[in-house]
């Protein structure tokens, strides 16, 4: 039996990075594929009467590891430059406002017509207002280079607000909250723990010559985070501080600190983390999007009712994109509206939600479909896009802020 389980593994491992390689062609996302065959997998089971261990609780195990490896994976792609400023106050305006826009919409409708409390409402629709990074950066290969450092800054600091949106609910909802300004207080220790932890785990990965050495500091990240989460801190934070002081470390190589770093050095052990991390977020996607498509009901998803509430909110979330984007931020390419996947932070954070506060409109199977639904417009969104050979987001810092992505 070991065999057999072993093989099937390498098996999945091989299909995903054929999946991976292929839809970077294909243009069909990754992730249909991986869901595609964790229901294939599901019904070759039941079909053949296979029994199989359980592996539903370990979906948010391996969600939150996901979470962390991929908010430091992109936020290891932040370079923070003035050249780069209309293009990261577009992204993170973008970022911002949509998931408010969303969110309100949708709570609205559920507060007003179906009589939900306002809550339960906010909590629900933040999952969907969230453009998952874990999708939308290894998508964004057809897009031009502009366009896809666009869509790294928006999906990154989507996944941020959404993220710590939500935590801020929960956090108000347990007995340590002390409102807004603590959770401020707590937002700021955080950033405080963060710039100490990055010295620490920079340090680490500059002076550290035993072989085993990024494993342990992914390690170290993970166990900061966990710690943050259990002091109720704004844990994710931290890791984006942690990433973003890595990827910019030239704003001190020219000041005292060069006489302790050799940062040539530093560079070349940073772009070894960022493989491995990458291949490490690979891994643990791939087994979390089979997993999740291994779970869902493949009846629900074909529920007349479910089909009809997903396809209202993905209709939504890209109408009011599209609005955001022709007349807020003077962008009129189709390609950049259609990409704004759901995916694993969607997954994860809805799984969060505590069971008093989850309601019947929203329940997995809708949420799988929003998924596949934005999925699909993301599709049609790289196949209709230019491409890498025109450069249609350029931005000219004499002109007018309306120019087209």
């Amino acid at each position: 039996m070991t065999n057999y389980i072993i093989l099937v593994l390498c098996v999945i491992i091989i299909l995903s990075y054929l999946f991976d390689i292929t839809g970077r062609y294909s243009r069909i996302p990754g992730v249909i594929l991986l869901i595609g065959l964790g229901i294939g997998l599901q019904l070759i089971t039941k079909s053949t009467g296979l029994e199989i261990p359980n592996f539903r609780p370990l979906l948010p195990l391996i969600g939150t590891l996901g979470l962390v490896m991929i908010v430091l994976d992109a936020s290891l792609d932040l370079k923070l430059e003035r050249k780069k400023a209309r293009l990261l106050r577009d992204s993170v305006l973008s970022a911002f406002v949509l998931l408010a826009l969303v969110v309100t919409a949708g709570s609205l409708v559920l507060v007003k017509v179906f009589n939900h409390s306002t809550l339960s409402a906010i909590l629900s629709t933040i999952p969907l207002g969230i453009i998952s990074s874990a999708v939308a950066i290894p998508s964004a290969v057809s897009l031009s280079s502009r366009e896809k450092e666009f869509i790294v800054y928006e999906s990154s600091f989507s996944d941020i607000f959404g993220i710590m949106a939500f935590d801020f609910i929960l956090f108000s909802l347990s007995e340590a909250s002390g409102g807004v300004g603590h959770y401020l207080a707590a937002g700021l220790a955080t950033v405080v723990i963060a710039v100490v932890t990055t010295t620490g785990l920079a340090i680490m990965l500059h002076k550290v010559s035993y072989h085993i050495n990024y494993v342990i500091i992914m390690t170290f990240v993970i166990l900061v985070y966990v710690l943050a989460e259990l002091y109720h801190l704004p844990a994710l934070l931290l890791v984006l501080v942690f990433g973003l002081a890595l990827s910019n470390s030239r704003f001190v190589e020219n000041t005292f600190i060069k006489r302790y770093v050799e940062f040539d050095k530093f560079n070349r052990d940073l772009e070894a983390f960022r493989k491995i991390l990458g291949e490490l977020t690979f891994l643990v996607r791939s087994f979390f999007f089979i997993i999740f498509g291994y779970y869902t009901s493949v009846e629900g998803i074909f529920l007349p009712s479910n089909l009809l509430i997903a396809l209202v909110i993905t209709a939504g979330i890209l109408l009011i994109r599209w609005l955001f984007f022709r007349f807020v931020i003077g962008v009129k390419n189709m390609s950049l509206v259609l990409f704004a996947p759901r995916g694993l932070i969607t997954i994860l954070l809805f799984l969060s939600i505590p069971a008093a506060y989850m309601i019947p409109e929203v329940n997995t199977e809708v949420i799988t479909l929003v998924i596949l639904m934005s999925l699909l417009a993301m599709m049609l969104g790289n196949i209709i896009s230019p491409g890498k050979k025109k450069r249609v987001y350029v931005p000219a810092p004499e002109k007018t802020d309306q120019q087209n992505i």
